[in-house]
Formats: structure tokens, sequence, C-alpha cells
């Protein structure tokens, strides 16, 4: 590991599982001092185990405005500042348009993208502030292809793919810079549950592992594969890089779902 996150603030929300816990170990590791955000105390108190002493972390609701500042606050009055923004919060709720309730698409949207905007809307003035920092989004392969019966977690994800780019223009001349992660399947706490809701008589390793085989590379992605990528646009060796979305999905964009005969 290098240090290139030495002296550097970073706010990691949805940070307590999956991509986002994992986010929070890697620019910890790499010197950053952590505020990770979760929606219960639990979660927090686990992820906490998880990183260096001196780490911070709150729970709270991001559809939340108050959550939100609150985040913001932390990073500022206990680090002096913030350098970094990772945005990692996110639900799945399965449903096409019809039968996706009002409720649910609400919550979804909320979560996956209001947030960013509650988040953000604080963050930018203290990332402006210290001259400038990095913004990383989580968004997803389903950003720009789709399964069936994902309409508003798909379209939830489609809307940061292109918040990604009006963020990085406004706030290019900030000293701003704001891109997003889009990764495949990942072996997360989110995907577990989903194989666990769709196993039938298999097992939920099983599933994970079927999934897997649908990726060029032939599995889904560890949390701290993606967490490298989010490090790398965080880091100075992409301060040309905004506007931009990363893929980290095994190929799985790459391939069409036909072949030549074997």
């Amino acid at each position: 590991m290098t240090a290139r996150f030495q002296d550097k603030v970073a706010l990691v929300v949805g940070g307590t599982l999956g991509i986002g816990l994992a986010a929070a170990e890697r620019l910890a590791a790499e010197g950053a001092s952590v505020v990770v955000g979760g929606h219960d105390a639990a979660s927090v108190e686990a992820a906490l185990a998880m990183l260096p002493p001196g780490s911070q972390g709150l729970a709270g609701d991001v559809r939340e405005a108050s959550h939100a500042a609150a985040l913001v606050e932390r990073a500022v009055s206990a680090f002096g500042g913030l350098d970094v923004l990772v945005y990692s919060a996110g639900v799945q709720r399965y449903g096409t348009v019809e039968t996706t309730t009002a409720e649910e698409w609400a919550e979804v949207f909320g979560v996956n993208v209001g947030g960013i905007h509650l988040v953000a809307q604080r963050a930018i003035p203290a990332l402006r502030a210290r001259g400038g920092g990095a913004v990383v989004l989580v968004s997803s392969t389903q950003a720009t292809a789709s399964q069936t019966d994902v309409a508003a977690y798909t379209a939830s994800k489609g809307a940061i793919s292109a918040l990604t780019r009006a963020m990085a223009l406004d706030h290019a001349p900030d000293g701003i810079r704001v891109n997003a992660v889009a990764p495949g399947s990942v072996d997360t706490p989110m995907l577990r549950w989903a194989a666990d809701l769709f196993k039938g008589d298999a097992s939920a390793e099983e599933v994970v592992a079927e999934w897997g085989r649908m990726h060029p590379l032939g599995r889904v992605a560890t949390p701290a594969e993606v967490a490298a990528a989010i490090a790398f646009l965080a880091g100075d060796d992409a301060r040309f890089v905004t506007g931009s979305e990363l893929r980290v999905d095994g190929g799985l964009l790459a391939a069409l779902p036909v072949g030549l005969p074997r």
C-alpha cells in the first residue's frame, strides 16, 4: 500500500457494508482519516471495529437532510476538512414499473440518488474550502444495460451516471473531480440477499457462482477489487479524470449474449 491519502479526509456514505466498507478500509490503509455513514448504529460500530483507531462513524437515513449535514460536519469537526467523498449507499427492490409500488420507487431513488444530492450539497463547499477534491459515486453496469424486473434500481443507477457528468462539469472550476464506478456482480451482502431470494432449490453459494460464470472472467468481483478502482479515481493518479465512469465488471458489458458454435 502507498500513502497517497496521507493527511486527506474521506467521507464514505454507505461505508459500513460491501463496497463502501471496502472503500473505507482501502482509503484508511493508504493514510486517510475516514468517516463512515451507515443506516444503523450496529453496522457503524461493526465497521469502526475494522477501521483504524480514531476513525469516525455516524448512523442515520441518507434521505434526511439533517443526517447528510451531520456526516459532513463530523468530517470537518473531527479532522479539519474534507478531501474525498465516496457515495456507496444503495438499496435494491425488484419489480417492473407495473409491480413496483410508489413507496418502493421513492425508497430506491431516495437512497440511491436523493442521498447523493443531500450529501453533496453539504460536501461541495467543504471540498472547495480545501482547494478541491474528489467525489466517487457507485453506479452499476445496470446504468447501461438492464436485467428484467429491476425498473427502479436500473433507473436510479442511470441517474447516478448522468449526475456524475453534471456534477463534474459544474464543479470542475472548483478543482473538484467527480467520477463513478460501475461494477458488475460483486460479492456483497446485497448480492447474497438477492441470491437467497432467487435460489429456489439451489444454495445461495451456487447462485452466486452461476452469476459469476455469466461474467467473461468467470466469477463475481470482490468488494476490495471495486475499492481499488474507487481509490484510483479518488487519488492524484486520476487528477485529469472527471465526468467518467469506470467499469469494474469482469468484461460483462463487453460481451454479447450470442456467440459462435463451439
